[in-house]
């Protein structure tokens, strides 16, 4: 399979036909991105789809790694004990730290429980130690720590000669006990888990021979003194620099990018315009894609960062063009190319999150914020950083400073062509290395797997880890049991039935344990022994069998849900329920796929999307939400609003409501951390911290319950005083959140 195409029905029958993890790799060009947006509407798999900056992920249209799995900003040690055992700095954190300091919220915990697949896309930035931290959070969800992600199969996209993982000396001091470097192959989650490494070979980016021979070269540490040679030809001075028409200057550090855009734009002798970006809801700064506020002049040299989204494909990212007229509202541009003039319209840029949808209990996206803004950029100058997975017939390539590996690579492959090169500084021998990991991890890969005896051995694999994980119960009857041993005897429900109801999902799966077992065997002998038709039909027959139960487990989960919908402070036990909905529900999924995905695989195809059966699971919990409904009781029965027993000592006078700050007081004075407050009561942790800040001030929570006495001292003893809560959180460096600091320096009573 030598052609791209075949490369990536390769790539779609990994995902979609094993449960491997895949790194899809290959040059610029090569059609990665392509891949990413078609996986949406071919796989039948649930995935989030993940990057590493804020940038990325909009780009990728999914949303950041910290985010979607509350990670800390810092450094992760894969191990369980303390961080304090192997360093006595700040900024690392372990498994442990993460359980008990950061934990997930249900909101987030929900999302990945219910996924399949994790797609991180710019993965040559992914750090080891971040990848660690994730592999800890599935399992965690999953609950299951057998294996890597907890089961979940994990898409890796993107290409190592590109930006490298950024990790500091002082980190690198620590994690080098841990990690051989910071790629993420060197993940302790991906060590012996057969890494499936797919390079995607056709660029369709390049035509010239001899270039494209250079750039292979430059990216396996093979340069030649003839390619070196051939390249400085194309070395220009100053004065033959100004004679050619305008194009664009690749260049290695943002404050020469911005050096050179600035003074050129002050060169223009007209009036400046200056163009606001339109922000709502929630949409951080640093995702900012474009600054808030931008200047251009007639004459200005720009570049689109965006696609054309209104299907006219007018411009592209990357494509160049010169500002012709401006007016306090409208920018017009001459494209580069073409010559045409050119209307500008403001571009829309998404905010995401991922979240279960409260009426259906499926996996979709919410959009939380958006940003719009002219998709232009000032473009006499650009780094080889943000230029990456950009195309220009013609640059001037100033990398006599290169200082990270590949970066010569990255800013050479941008050109169409040689003849479009102008180099600005000779290109130097010392600066076109590539990461001596990287190469020796990319040859020994693609020269050591055989793709199509690797997916053979992979869909046999994965057909027996699904007759395994499918047709079982033990993991709905460890989290049954695991609730109620998290809510202390089921919450001692005032109303009787209302306490039968978990016991009794628990007896019918438990009446199914030896059955099931029975079941698998007979499969997995079945496919052993390659008898197809029997395996499909046995499959068939358990698939009904198995519905028609789990339609009466699920009716008792929603029945009980339904009627303790009313009850007040027991935010923490309707949440627990919705989980054990969640996990229901995928298990119906699951069963109902079954056949469709055991019988593509046996045929070699595709398992494709199979929306129908999604549409049918929708519409059953519509439906018997709908008929519990029509017939519970306008009203639960119990006369106690929170549904509990009553105590038999004496009857409580009507209490005064409490108020909200005070609420979060209690909650902290009875042992609960704000993580678990914020949960309980529906609020972000920022604004539990801010309630229980007023504790602090009128001295009713002692400030060092909340900051370690170590860190008080690190934030009152600042050499010299700073103006702002910002000028601290930059003073230390993002290791204090606002909230510890807001904490720490207003304590003492002023605001």
């Amino acid at each position: 399979m030598n052609t791209s195409t075949d490369r990536l029905e390769l790539a779609a029958r990994f995902v979609n036909n094993t449960g491997a993890p895949i790194f899809l790799t290959g040059k610029a060009g090569t059609g990665k991105t392509t891949f990413l947006r078609a996986l949406a509407h071919r796989t039948h798999k649930r995935f989030v789809i993940l990057a590493p900056t804020g940038i990325a992920a909009l780009n990728a249209k999914g949303v950041t790694i910290h985010s979607q799995f509350l990670l800390p900003f810092g450094s992760f040690l894969p191990v369980r004990d303390a961080e304090g055992h192997y360093t006595d700095r700040n900024g690392f954190f372990t498994q442990q730290t993460l359980a008990r300091r950061h934990p997930l919220n249900q909101f987030r915990r929900n999302v990945l429980k219910s996924i399949d697949l994790l797609v991180i896309d710019e993965v040559s930035m992914l750090r080891a130690d971040i990848l660690d931290a994730i592999d800890y959070r599935m399992r965690s969800v999953k609950r299951n720590y057998q294996v890597p992600f907890g089961g979940v199969q994990v898409l890796f996209i993107g290409d190592l000669y590109q930006l490298p993982p950024v990790v500091k000396d002082e980190e690198w001091s620590v994690l080098g006990r841990f990690y051989k470097s910071m790629h993420f192959f060197e993940a302790k989650a991906l060590q012996n888990t057969g890494l499936v490494y797919l390079e995607l070979d056709k660029i369709f980016r390049q035509q010239d021979e001899t270039f494209i021979r250079i750039l292979n070269n430059l990216r396996d540490n093979k340069s030649t003194p003839e390619d070196v040679r051939i390249l400085n030809q194309h070395y220009k001075t100053l004065d033959e620099i100004k004679d050619l028409p305008p194009c664009i200057t690749l260049t290695t550090h943002n404050y020469k990018a911005d050096e050179i855009n600035l003074r050129e734009l002050r060169s223009l002798d007209v009036p400046s315009f200056f163009y606001d970006a339109d922000i709502e809801r929630e949409f951080p700064e640093n995702l900012y894609p474009l600054p808030e506020s931008i200047e251009l002049k007639v004459g200005a040299r720009v570049m689109f960062i965006k696609n054309d989204t209104s299907g006219l494909s007018s411009y592209f990212n990357g494509k160049l063009a010169t500002v012709s007229e401006l007016t306090a509202e409208q920018v017009v541009v001459e494209m580069d190319d073409s010559r045409e003039e050119y209307t500008l319209k403001k571009e829309l840029w998404e905010n995401k999150k991922y979240r279960i949808n409260p009426d259906t209990k499926e996996l979709e996206e919410e959009v939380i914020g958006t940003f719009s803004q002219f998709p232009i950029k000032l473009a006499w100058a650009v780094t080889v950083h943000k230029s990456q997975g950009l195309t220009f017939d013609r640059a001037i390539v100033d990398v006599g400073q290169a200082f990270a590996p590949g970066q010569v690579y990255v800013a050479l492959s941008r050109l169409r062509s040689l003849e479009g090169l102008v180099l600005r500084t000779r290109v130097q021998t010392d600066v076109i290395y590539s990461d001596a990991k990287v190469v020796e991890f990319t040859q020994d890969k693609s020269s050591t797997q055989d793709l199509s005896e690797l997916l053979r051995y992979n869909q046999l694999t994965y057909l027996s880890q699904l007759v395994e994980s499918t047709f079982e119960f033990d993991s709905l009857m460890t989290s049954l049991s695991q609730f109620d041993k998290d809510q202390e005897t089921s919450f001692e429900f005032e109303e009787e039935d209302l306490r039968k109801d978990l016991p009794a999902i628990f007896e019918v799966l438990e009446n199914e344990k030896e059955n099931t077992r029975k079941f698998r065997q007979q499969l997995q002998l079945l496919i052993q022994t390659k008898q197809e038709e029997k395996l499909l039909e046995r499959v068939e027959k358990g698939t009904t069998y198995y519905l028609d139960l789990l339609v009466k487990v699920l009716e008792i989960l929603l029945r009980h849900q339904l009627r303790i919908e009313e009850f007040s402070r027991i935010k923490t036990y309707q949440n627990g329920i919705e989980e054990l909905e969640i996990e229901l529900l995928r298990k119906y999924t699951a069963i109902a796929k079954s056949g469709n995905l055991i019988q593509a695989i046996l045929k070699g195809e595709v398992a494709e999307k199979m929306e129908a059966i999604d549409l049918i699971v929708k519409q059953l919990r519509i439906n018997l939400v709908d008929m519990i409904r029509k017939e519970l009781p306008e009203r639960a029965s119990s006369k106690n609003k929170t549904g509990r027993k009553k105590s038999k000592e004496s009857k409580e006078p009507k209490e005064k409501k409490e108020d909200t700050k005070a609420w979060s007081i209690r909650l902290f004075q009875e042992g609960k951390t704000p993580e678990q407050i914020a949960e309980e009561r529906g609020y972000a942790v920022s604004t539990i911290l801010a309630h229980l800040a007023h504790g602090v001030k009128s001295g009713t929570i002692p400030l060092e319950d909340l900051v370690s006495e170590e860190s008080i001292r690190e934030i009152r003893h600042v050499d010299e005083k700073l103006d702002s809560l910002k000028a601290y959180f930059e003073h230390f460096g993002g290791k204090y959140d606002y909230s510890t600091l807001r904490l720490v320096l207003y304590s003492g009573g002023e605001e």
